[in-house]
């Protein structure tokens, strides 16, 4: 019995440790996803390249951009030039780390208002990213993005409709 009780200690001392880091890298994941989508809001880029690893891959709603400076320059970034405004809301992320690598799921609304056009476009979207653990940083290996438009609100039933 002692025995057991020993193994079982060693056993929950050794769990401990690897739960800590994995709360640890999982915080760290967010917080790259979470600094890429502060910048989208923010509508500035700069710095953002430091996110992912060199080698790595943006896919966006069906298009395979190329790596992320392509994506940058040719795509989001004379994007982001047009709009007035671009904010994330009922954001969630959901991470799991395998070893040295995180696979995240993101999903969102978003609400971009263009310069020149006051109607807001409103979408859902998700999003599915491959982080890396290099030299104790989490990069971005791959990104793939989608949205579409949401579906309208179903009509509440009206309270008196059978009087």
């Amino acid at each position: 019995m002692r025995m057991l009780s020993l193994s079982a200690l060693l056993l929950l001392a050794m769990a401990g440790p690897a739960d800590a880091t994995d709360t640890a890298d999982t915080a760290a994941v967010k917080s790259v996803l979470s600094r890429y989508k502060a910048a989208l809001e923010k509508r500035d880029l700069t710095g953002v390249e430091k996110l992912f690893d060199t080698r790595n891959e943006v896919v966006e709603s069906g298009k395979v951009e190329g790596g992320y400076a392509d994506y940058r320059d040719h795509h989001i970034g004379p994007e982001l030039g047009h709009f007035a405004s671009f904010r994330f809301s009922d954001y969630v992320v959901k991470v799991r780390l395998e070893g040295p690598i995180a696979l995240a799921t993101e999903t969102y609304r978003y609400s971009i208002v263009l310069k020149d056009k006051p109607e807001p476009i409103e979408r859902t979207g998700a999003a599915t990213s491959v982080l890396k653990k290099i030299g104790g940083q989490w990069k971005i290996l791959s990104t793939h993005s989608s949205s579409r438009t949401p579906k309208p609100a179903k009509p509440k039933a009206d309270a008196n409709a059978g009087e």
